[in-house]
């Protein structure tokens, strides 16, 4: 029996060539971003494999893998999945769940994760960012980026096709304290107004880790 899509799998599904055409390269026009980028990749370069989760058709696990980070992807539309492999032969790519990552305890070298956590309902949050704390080796980082601000959007229409995508904001406050309770160090949230060609909220980035010590161990 095949699993019905869920309304978000199958509006990335519908627009997923003029996704492509439009995010493919978005990185070039983005200094601020991989800026970023090239600071996760030092953290996490020649210490294992690293996910992106989210991964779109894959220009942020593209970017990663050309500065030797050994990077794979998951994202929860097939279609995205088809696209990512065929641009990007040399890294692997599966559809997956953020909320219940098939992925074993303990055994990420880090996660990075652009805009996609958005797309959860506020009260899933928590759940997924336990399950991206669950796979990470200890002290291991983590890259979240997210729209600020307060409240939801929707958007039912996208490069005139019909679609049903929710957008969660969040302050930074909000996510950080979603981040320590999943058992995450926060280390520093950055955020920058908006380019002119994006849409006009600010972005927002958080650099976390999974602590090498755990909360509850006795040092004596």
């Amino acid at each position: 029996m095949t699993e019905e899509k869920s309304e978000i799998e199958a509006s990335y599904d519908r627009v997923v060539k003029r996704y492509v055409d439009e995010f493919l390269d978005e990185l070039q026009r983005k200094p601020f971003d991989r800026e970023l980028l090239d600071q996760f990749a030092e953290s996490a370069r020649g210490q294992g494999k690293v996910c992106e989760i989210g991964c779109g058709p894959g220009q942020i696990a593209r970017y990663l893998n050309d500065r030797e980070v050994s990077m794979y992807g998951i994202d929860l539309s097939e279609e995205m999945i088809k696209w990512a492999r065929c641009l990007n032969p040399d890294i692997s790519f599966q559809r997956g769940d953020m909320r219940a990552l098939e992925i074993s305890d303990a055994s990420l070298a880090g996660i990075v994760c652009f805009y996609a956590i958005i797309h959860l309902e506020r009260e899933d949050v928590p759940r997924a960012l336990s399950e991206m704390h669950r796979v990470l080796k200890l002290g291991a980082s983590l890259l979240l980026s997210f729209h600020g601000g307060e409240g939801e959007l929707h958007r039912d229409q996208w490069y005139d096709m019909p679609v049903s995508i929710d957008i969660c904001l969040f302050e930074r406050e909000e996510m950080a304290g979603y981040l320590e309770a999943a058992g995450f160090e926060v280390e520093r949230i950055v955020d920058r107004e908006a380019y002119e060609f994006e849409y006009p909220t600010r972005r927002v980035y958080a650099f976390a880790r999974k602590p090498t010590l755990s909360p509850n161990r006795r040092l004596d």
